[in-house]
């Protein structure tokens, strides 16, 4: 009986496709595997495959076809002892049974197909065993014997899906790639239309707010990035003395010596202290500084109100215990929701410098890399120094280029000369 060969489906979202080249000609002899078009779609060119033996008796749509729907017959192809006059071409128009896989020049695809005669193993009935190229390959990965498969595909033929079901095979052959199968048992592990196993890790409502606010924030507030570099030298001593001379008592941090910064620099030039409304832009009187903390739940911003008003170590203090217990979901909505501006210090992962997304209804939000010693010219000579990369992200309706500019070259003095920030 002939078989018509169809469009292929080559990806979940694909309806039709261009038939760009026949590499047969009507009356061609194929073999399975043997590849016998190309087709073009939005994304790739991609190799058409024979499943069955046979001979080319008609060629549907010639080459060069635009916008061919998927599953309309391309080709008859005919068995043995059939000619041409045993085509149907009523039949064939009307057929949509895909009998044919498609292949990626880099990696093959296996398309389900509804089989055309009910199959039984090779083992059992003695005949010679049908099989996708990619199948094939498969099945001597994982060392399964084709003769005990029972094919799912057209005409009985085994494709990938019956060698990735397949339970309890034998060791893989020597030298072959070793492949992790009983990572499909987990009941946890779902896999998606590519084939990729994954887990479902559920959003908690910290995610879910943290997502919609942030991607409101890069869709809607217009962005701009200002870099500047620091030399940590002076800040590293300072913190050295005072954790000396605290014998213990606390510990200061050098995001400690940021956050104070931070705020005196707002305090020194509040045009930078502020947000954006359609009504008119907010600036406010104190520096309400939050820190970005990371917790099992998800990214959250605890605040430290008037911090240019409170020494380091009441910062210090205010920091460990508003990050442990952010950790522990014990913030009250108060300690997070608000403030004026944000540091987010990804220095200690070794992060040289990032470009962070403004926290709204903030107007802007700084960036931490990690101090570095790096060549700096000081005085027309090369010096190593500890330099510290920190990076302003500005929301540009409410601050300026300039604005933000000034704010960074103040935060530099204080960090720098971190004694002005004792006086």
């Amino acid at each position: 009986m002939p078989i018509n060969i169809t469009m292929p489906a080559l990806s979940p979202t694909m309806t039709t496709g261009n038939l760009a080249r026949w590499l047969k000609s009507e009356g061609d002899t194929v073999e399975s595997g043997d590849v016998i078009a190309e087709i073009e779609t939005d994304k790739a060119t991609m190799e058409v495959e024979a499943i069955d033996d046979g001979i080319i008796g008609k060629i549907i749509v010639p080459e060069g076809t635009q916008n061919v729907p998927v599953n309309d017959v391309i080709a008859v192809l005919l068995e043995d002892g059939e000619s041409v006059d045993d085509i149907d071409m009523s039949s064939a128009a009307s057929s949509s049974t895909p009998v044919h896989e498609e292949k990626k020049v880099e990696k093959s695809t296996e398309v389900k197909a509804t089989p055309a005669t009910p199959a039984t193993p090779a083992a059992q009935s003695g005949e010679r065993v049908f099989a996708s190229p990619l199948a094939k390959r498969l099945a001597k990965e994982k060392g399964i014997d084709l003769a005990h498969i029972q094919g799912t595909g057209p005409r009985g033929r085994i494709v990938k899906a019956d060698i990735e079901k397949t339970k309890n095979a034998p060791a893989p052959v020597t030298n072959a790639p070793q492949t992790d199968v009983a990572i499909y048992d987990d009941p946890d592990v779902k896999t998606n239309i590519y084939g990729m196993a994954y887990k479902e890790i559920p959003n908690n409502n910290i995610r879910k707010v943290v997502a919609k606010r942030l991607t409101e924030s890069k869709q809607e507030i217009p962005h701009f990035y200002l870099t500047v570099d620091c030399i940590l030298d002076n800040l590293l001593l300072t913190r050295k003395t005072l954790n000396d001379i605290a014998n213990g008592e606390y510990k200061l941090s050098v995001n400690d010596f940021i956050m104070k910064a931070a705020a005196m620099a707002l305090k020194s030039y509040p045009a930078a202290n502020v947000s954006w409304s359609e009504e008119a832009i907010h600036q406010y009187l104190k520096a309400d500084v939050c820190v970005a903390i990371s917790t099992p739940h998800g990214l959250i911003t605890p605040i430290i109100k008037a911090a240019e008003d409170k020494g380091l170590r009441e910062i210090s203090a205010e920091v460990k215990d508003l990050a442990s217990r952010a950790r522990e979901n014990k913030l009250k909505p108060e300690e997070f929701q608000g403030g004026t501006f944000t540091v987010s210090n990804l220095g200690m992962f070794g992060v040289k410098e990032f470009s962070p997304i403004i926290n709204p209804p903030q107007g802007c939000i700084l960036a931490v890399g990690a101090g570095e010693q790096r060549p700096v010219v000081e005085h027309g000579e090369i010096k190593i120094r500890t330099v510290m990369s920190c990076t302003l992200s500005v929301d540009h309706r409410c601050v300026d280029g300039a604005v933000g500019a000034e704010y960074l070259q103040i935060f530099k003095q204080y960090i720098e000369t971190p004694a002005s920030m004792l006086v």
